[in-house]
């Protein structure tokens, strides 16, 4: 089973047992519906969505069989994962990039360390010695993801890469 995270349970939110989490996981939809099986805190407990909204900055979240805040709240502060093999995409998880070489053209520029989210696209955070370049997550930069050979090839586009 290789687990994905998705998230992070920041605190409770009224008695009857639902949680705040923090999470920029693009797939939440999917993820967050009722019946989908989550795995909660360093034990990976297995507990399944009940009900899920969004309020303010924070997703919140109610499990099955769970409706008091004594049940919930020793998993605050706790990591949410999911098992990657229950979420079917079309496109790669953010986890898989991260760590992969980036390319421009032949030149290799460096390492994608992490990615952020600005919520009208990721930007994967390049790393190349001490200079960061931040590219965009899109088609329009991306021209090729090889993941057998762990390399990303990004389009020649003049401006792309922080020459300084």
């Amino acid at each position: 089973m290789e687990y994905i995270f998705v998230g992070e349970i920041v605190n409770t939110h009224g008695v009857k047992g639902e949680v705040r989490l923090i999470s920029d996981f693009k797939h939440k939809e999917k993820v967050f519906s009722k019946g989908f099986t989550l795995y909660v805190g360093r034990f990976k407990d297995k507990l399944k969505v009940n009900s899920y909204r969004y309020h303010k900055i924070y997703d919140m979240i109610t499990f099955e069989g769970i409706n008091n805040i004594n049940d919930v709240i020793m998993y605050k502060g706790d990591s949410v994962y999911i098992n990657k093999e229950d979420l079917i995409v079309d496109d790669l998880f953010n986890e898989e990039l991260i760590g992969l070489e980036v390319y421009f053209g032949e030149k290799r520029i460096g390492n994608i360390t992490h990615i952020v989210n600005n919520n009208a696209h990721d930007i994967l955070v390049v790393k190349d010695n001490e200079i960061n370049h931040l590219i965009p997550n899109l088609s329009e930069f991306i021209e090729k993801v090889d993941l057998d050979n762990k390399r990303i090839y990004i389009k020649e586009i003049e401006g792309l890469l922080n020459e300084n």
